[in-house]
């Protein structure tokens, strides 16, 4: 007789990551969708880049950000955060675990997710514009190739998949 072994997927933590832009988004709907059926506890965590944020806003790299501003960016990306979650996950908002960082958002959501020992991250891609992840990269393929655990990638609806 052949016995085989089932081992049941335990997904008890599951990480979603945003940037509040559009293609984040759509990676809502499973984040909410997963945390229902696993009755996982959901981690949102928004990573405040500072480096890029300067690059971008045309700034020079060797610039120092006197601590004063960092907290206050650091304290306008929590309110920014908890009007997130109040808006997509009123129903469970007080049961989430809300959570600002500053530093390289792929850097910091793999540390976070070894910290929390979270079981599945679920996030979108296309976070940045174009031309940004032509230059820093993408957040998302960086995230997949270095997680500690299964990485869920929704694309957003209306990026088009154009054949290399």
């Amino acid at each position: 007789m052949l016995s085989i072994e089932v081992n049941m997927v335990n997904i008890r933590k599951i990480l979603f990551p945003t940037d509040f832009s559009e293609y984040s988004l759509a990676a809502l709907d499973f984040a909410g969708d997963l945390t229902d059926r696993y009755m996982a506890q959901l981690h949102c965590v928004h990573v405040v880049d500072l480096v890029d944020n300067m690059l971008l806003g045309g700034y020079m790299p060797t610039m120092v950000i006197p601590p004063v501003a960092i907290d206050q960016i650091e304290e306008v990306a929590k309110q920014n955060l908890d009007d997130f979650v109040k808006k997509h996950f009123s129903p469970i908002e007080n049961s989430i675990i809300k959570k600002i960082i500053i530093g390289k958002p792929f850097v910091e959501i793999i540390c976070y997710c070894r910290q929390e020992n979270i079981d599945l991250i679920v996030l979108g891609t296309h976070g940045h514009s174009a031309l940004a992840s032509m230059l820093l990269g993408s957040v998302a393929e960086k995230v997949v190739r270095k997680a500690p655990c299964p990485v869920l990638t929704v694309r957003h609806p209306e990026h088009k998949f154009v054949a290399p």
